[in-house]
């Protein structure tokens, strides 16, 4: 899909469809996180409810597919959104109600987290719901699957190879029509790489025009719980602010980075614990006291 309709704006609004996490680290608390720290106004429409913590997932509710339509209706009727991204959507029914919406709203920008299998392998979604995912596929200007997640789409194998993992990225952008993030954060590998890839020239010039790269040295942490979450909500709010691809990864990374390399720094739970979302702007406000007192006056 082509960004007929994104008009950059300074504060982006930009709505978070996913499921919840009580303690904070992932899920639609960790969107809208990331959506304020990138300088967006975050909001938020439920599809599940999940009791879990930094240690696993207990159980998940979901309510009924004609409340998540009155949700989404309810934003979309008085709100103008600049930008979606798409979590969590655990079954048939959960994919065809947000199908149905983003046909009716068509928002200018949709980022679609594919949740559908877990860095181990397991699949996380029924056969069904996974084809339905797949369609959801070419609704969507963006798709960040993890390295499962992205062998699933593509029909292949998993890969521990990033220059596999780059072409299935690149099949996956000529089929859907539509611009993949393959993430290399899970790889065995020294660096963290992550690559925007796009088979229509949607990034501008980059050194081969499909594919643009930056390999972050990798954070020694157990604390990256939610990372998916926050990194694709954080790229669809820097779009949305900017309407530049390249910058939307880069300036993503750069906050990504900061956060994971602080994270340990919060002390939350006793398993995999949350990235610090908000390290950047807490440093600034300690740096800079006076424009923190100033603020609250």
């Amino acid at each position: 899909m082509f960004l007929n309709d994104l008009n950059p704006r300074e504060v982006p609004r930009i709505l978070s469809i996913a499921g919840t996490d009580p303690t904070g680290g992932a899920g639609i608390q960790a969107d809208l996180k990331s959506i304020a720290a990138l300088g967006g106004y975050g909001m938020a429409v439920v599809t599940s409810l999940v009791a879990q913590n930094t240690r696993g997932v207990r159980s998940v509710h979901t309510p009924p597919p004609t409340f998540l339509g009155e949700q989404l209706d309810a934003v979309s009727d008085d709100v103008t959104i600049d930008a979606v991204k798409i979590g969590m959507l655990g079954d048939v029914a959960t994919i065809t109600v947000v199908r149905e919406w983003l046909g009716r709203a068509q928002p200018p920008l949709v980022v679609l987290d594919p949740v559908m299998v877990a860095t181990s392998g397991d699949r996380l979604l029924a056969a069904d719901a996974e084809t339905a995912l797949r369609e959801l596929v070419g609704q969507a200007h963006l798709v960040t699957p993890n390295l499962p997640e992205l062998a699933v789409l593509v029909g292949g194998p998993i890969t521990a190879q990033w220059p596999v993992a780059l072409d299935q990225a690149r099949e996956l952008s000529t089929t859907s029509g539509t611009v993949v993030l393959v993430k290399g954060g899970h790889l065995d590998a020294e660096g963290s790489p992550d690559a925007l890839v796009d088979t229509s020239g949607r990034l501008g010039s980059t050194h081969d025009g499909e594919v643009f790269e930056i390999i972050t040295p990798r954070v020694d942490t157990r604390n990256s719980h939610g990372t998916g979450c926050s990194l694709s909500s954080a790229i669809a709010t820097v779009m949305a602010r900017t309407g530049d691809w390249t910058r939307a990864l880069s300036d993503t990374k750069n906050w990504l980075q900061d956060a994971l390399t602080h994270a340990d720094e919060l002390q939350v739970g006793q398993g995999n614990g949350p990235i610090n979302h908000f390290h950047q702007l807490w440093a600034e406000a300690e740096t800079h006291p006076s424009r923190h007192d100033s603020r609250m006056d």
